[in-house]
């Protein structure tokens, strides 16, 4: 499976898509961006494209554009809280470096 996710991220997930009141699931894939040079991207999905991989998990529908795909096999989406802060934490396995502050990976 390209991509699993704790039950503590299924359920925010869940949750967003709830209060939305639409949509068919979560995408998760990456862009070019900051200093290690790729970074997550988290949006709502609404309708498949072309080249989608669909992958339902706990109830949840995660889509990954064929693109992403090969930079996120494995990789498990979690939802923390630390304190105030919470937010998805992405543990990738192919993922050979993080920059300083944490925004972009490399592979």
């Amino acid at each position: 499976m390209a991509v699993t996710m704790t039950t503590a991220a299924a359920d925010r997930v869940r949750s967003f898509l709830a209060n939305r009141g639409k949509g068919l699931g979560l995408r998760l894939g990456i862009k070019t961006t900051g200093c290690s040079g790729l970074a997550y991207v988290l949006e709502f999905v609404d309708e498949l494209n072309e080249d989608d991989e669909l992958y339902a998990i706990d109830d949840v529908n995660i889509i990954i554009d064929g693109k992403s795909l090969i930079h996120l096999q494995g990789v498990e989406l979690d939802f923390v809280k630390e304190g105030l802060n919470e937010g998805f934490k992405f543990t990738n396995p192919n993922a050979k470096g993080e920059c300083g502050c944490g925004e972009s990976f490399n592979v």
